[in-house]
């Protein structure tokens, strides 16, 4: 993870991870990821509960990957890595149940 402006990096690797789906329109779908850290330690100091929030299209192309403290935006941002751990989860388990509906 990384704040904003900064150049201090911590590389999070995700576990457990669950998900809940909400159609937001026609459009839009909403994907709330919720997941353990592998190293709990290094959760940046005053976030809560990380989560994260992957918003993709009807036909499931995944357009955003967004960092969220309970549930909110956050002022973080996620790695290339923890994108990635997010964008094989989402292949893995939200799309195929996007293609079931």
């Amino acid at each position: 993870m990384l704040t904003y402006g900064s150049t201090d990096i911590q590389e999070l690797q995700f576990v457990h991870l669950s998900h809940t789906l909400e159609r937001r329109n026609e459009q839009w779908f909403d994907i709330y990821v919720s997941f353990d850290l592998i190293d709990p330690s290094l959760l940046p100091e005053g976030i809560e509960e990380l989560g994260a929030l992957l918003v993709c299209t009807a036909d499931g192309l995944l357009v955003e990957i967004a960092p969220q403290d309970e549930g909110r935006d956050c002022e973080y941002q996620f790695t290339e890595s923890e994108k990635e751990q997010l964008r094989r989860y989402f292949q893995a388990q939200v799309l195929p149940e996007l293609n079931k509906g």
